[in-house]
């Protein structure tokens, strides 16, 4: 798995992806186990970016489905989903938030 995310990060990271961070979630109660989440520096960044994890992933991983904006493009690879968005977009959705608050809702669930 850590071959795979790496691979991911080179891409995005050769590509010129800004802030990428990687968040693990085998533990949690969430559809995948990872999220990569990836700035772009604009809308035609953010699809170029789309086009080089397809080619540069390929055929290793298999993309079950994407979602694309233009300022941000949700990539499914089963147990794993790469978020690329436009700093303006990551800003105002702040997934990384909602992410690191699963902790907290597994914890509070069990203690109810």
């Amino acid at each position: 798995m850590q071959d795979r995310i790496n691979k991911i990060i080179n891409v995005l990271d050769t590509n010129k992806a800004e802030a990428i961070e990687v968040f693990d979630l085998r533990d949690k109660d969430y559809f995948v186990d990872y999220v990569i989440i990836a700035s772009s520096i604009g809308a035609r960044h953010t699809e170029a970016l789309l086009d080089y994890l397809k080619r540069g992933l390929k055929p290793e991983e298999q993309f079950l489905g994407t979602d694309e904006s233009g300022e941000w493009i949700a990539a499914d690879l089963g147990d794993i989903l790469i978020h690329v968005m436009t700093p303006e977009y990551r800003s105002r959705y702040d997934i990384e938030s909602f992410l690191s608050t699963l902790d907290k809702t597994v914890e509070s669930e069990e203690e109810a």
